[in-house]
Formats: structure tokens, sequence, C-alpha cells
């Protein structure tokens, strides 16, 4: 079978690997699409994602859709359509029954955090836990479900900001989880949803979403104490202290934008004065059966998707997926037909 590899940075490889034999418990899947991530872009570009260096060959990706090729139990028919939840978990901690993404000793896939490195869905053909698998409905395009790992992230911020019914919802960053975050916040009944960016081609694919307002950063303000919710997708520290500006006395930012594992600057006096709440939010748990009953109910979350490259361009995949004018979500497919 063909696997895209990284050998290190900047070094993708179309390689011919062994098609993996499941064993007991397991399922062999035969990918169809496979979403480029922002985890995906640091081990090409630098071939690290933050403390995790590859030190070995990796096969990235870890959002994914496909059918079953191989069920030794016989349970699920050849062809059933299918998403896989990325993560095997680790050590149960007391306390933390319902956050199994927060304990100890798991696994992602197409991850360097392991070793050896745990090898992602890139690749023709992927064996997994047969727990990890969510069977698809018949009608939803493999295409849209590829988004089922990421829209899951911004479930979960919204599941760690307690819910956003009835709320005036604010999104810093339009890039991929940004938007699937604004699309779960619109869908879950916010009361309305904004969207602010520093580059204008994201916030036109926000409001091909049907957001309420979209906020050009540099030529636009985000007004302050105006919103219920916030959440910074961004990853950029300048955008935190924007969005506890913009959080109203008492309301939440939720951290869902990855940071360097180094010293920031941040304002947090304003968020000590209107006794707001900043909580973080990684990963997430089980929102990813949420997230492809979202997916199958509104076709319009498609215009996240603005590209889709054969494994054969990979490497072009991945030059365009830096950029965020350019670009939304990249797929990558792995069997044009899927």
């Amino acid at each position: 079978m063909r696997a895209l590899t990284i050998h290190g940075k900047q070094d993708l490889r179309l390689e011919d690997h062994p098609v993996p034999e499941p064993g007991p418990g397991q399922v062999r899947v035969a990918v169809a699409y496979v979403g480029i991530c922002g985890s995906d872009l640091h081990y090409h570009h630098d071939g690290a994602n933050g403390a995790f260096v590859i030190t070995e060959p990796l096969v990235p990706g870890h959002e994914l859709s496909g059918t079953v090729d191989l069920d030794p139990s016989g349970r699920l028919a050849v062809g059933t359509p299918v998403t896989v939840h990325p993560a095997r978990f680790g050590t149960p901690v007391p306390g933390l029954e319902d956050a199994r993404h927060l304990w100890p000793g798991g696994s992602y896939l197409g991850s360097a955090s392991t070793q050896p490195h745990t090898q992602g869905g890139l690749a023709e053909y992927l064996v997994v836990d047969t727990e990890m698998l969510r069977e698809l409905p018949a009608d939803l395009p493999l295409t849209r479900a590829a988004l089922a790992e990421p829209l899951a992230v911004g479930l979960h911020g919204i599941t760690r900001a307690g819910g956003v019914a009835g709320a005036r919802v604010l999104v810093s960053g339009a890039g991929p989880i940004g938007l699937l975050t604004a699309f779960a916040a619109r869908a879950l009944g916010a009361s309305r949803v904004s969207v602010c960016d520093v580059v204008p081609e994201p916030l036109a694919r926000a409001t091909a979403l049907g957001v309420d307002e979209t906020i050009l950063l540099g030529s636009a303000e985000v007004p302050g104490d105006a919103y219920d919710v916030v959440f910074e997708c961004a990853g950029v520290p300048a955008s935190i202290s924007t969005a506890i500006a913009a959080v109203r006395p008492r309301g939440v930012v939720a951290q869902v934008g990855m940071l360097p594992n180094t010293a920031v600057p941040v304002l947090l006096a304003p968020l000590i004065a209107k006794e707001a709440r900043l909580v973080g939010s990684f990963r997430f748990d089980d929102e990813i059966g949420e997230a492809v009953r979202l997916l199958q109910a509104d076709p319009a979350v498609e215009a996240v998707i603005t590209h889709v490259f054969a494994s054969q361009d990979a490497d072009e995949a991945f030059t365009t997926a830096r950029d965020s004018r350019a670009s939304g979500k990249v797929l990558i497919g792995l069997r044009p037909t899927g």
C-alpha cells in the first residue's frame, strides 16, 4: 500500500508499506480522505510538533474517513463508512472519569509523542481498535465526514465553556478549528456568532457558514465587554488579550488554540476585574459522535473545505495548507473514488 511518511524536516515521501493485518479486537479501514491538521504541518515543516520530535519515519494524519476493509469479527460489513476517534486512552485517574483524553499514557494517531511513534492515517489502509470506529450515516459524504475530528475539538471547547445556548459568541481566528467552532456554536443555539481574523479570506469562509458578523482586525475593533463566551482559536498570545477584553463580566474565555510551551505576554488584569473565567480546552473525550450528527445535518459546513489533493500531490497540499489566505481545511484523498 502507499503511505505518506515524514522522515524529517520538510522530507515527505510517498512510499510502499506492507498492508497491515488486524489482530483481535481490531478492524482494517480503507482510508478515503485525511485532513491536514496544524500538528501535521509542524511535523512536516519543522520535523517536530512542540516538544515532540520525529526520531523515526512517521505517517501523519488523524482526521480521517473511510470504509471498513476487513473486520475479523464479522460485525462490520466490508464497505461500511466510518470515521475514527484517533485516541487510545491511557491510565484512569480518579476525578477525571469524564476526561479520558487527559489520562496519562495514551496515544494519538499520527503523533511523535510516543516511542515508537503512533502511525497515522495518511495511508491507503489503517488498522485501529474496534472501539475507535464510529459508523457513519450512509448519506454523509466521506469528504465532509473527514471534518468529524476537528469539529469534535470545537465541540469540546463549547463543553468546557459550559455551552452556548442563547449566548453571544465571539470566535477569534477563522482557521479550520475556528470555523468549525463557529459552525458548532451556531448549530447549538448561540443567539449571535461573530468571527474575527486579521485577513479577509478566512472571514469570507465564515460568512459562507452563516455566521452573523465578521470583524477584520486592523480595519475594525472587537467591542469590549460584548460577548458571553469567547473562543480563542488562533493560538496567538495577543489574541488572548483581545478575547479577555471582549468577554463580558463573568463571561467565559475558552482557549482552544494551541500555544507554544513558553512564557507569553497576556493582559490578565481585565480578567480579574470582570471576574471572567479563562478555561483550557485540549482535544476531546467523545464529542466525535455529536460531530457526525452535526455534519450530517448541515451541508453548509463544507465551506470549511477548500482543497482536495491526491496523495501524489501531498507536498503541494501541505504548502497550500500553510497559507490561511488560500486555504481552509485541506484534504488528501487516498483513493479518489472513495
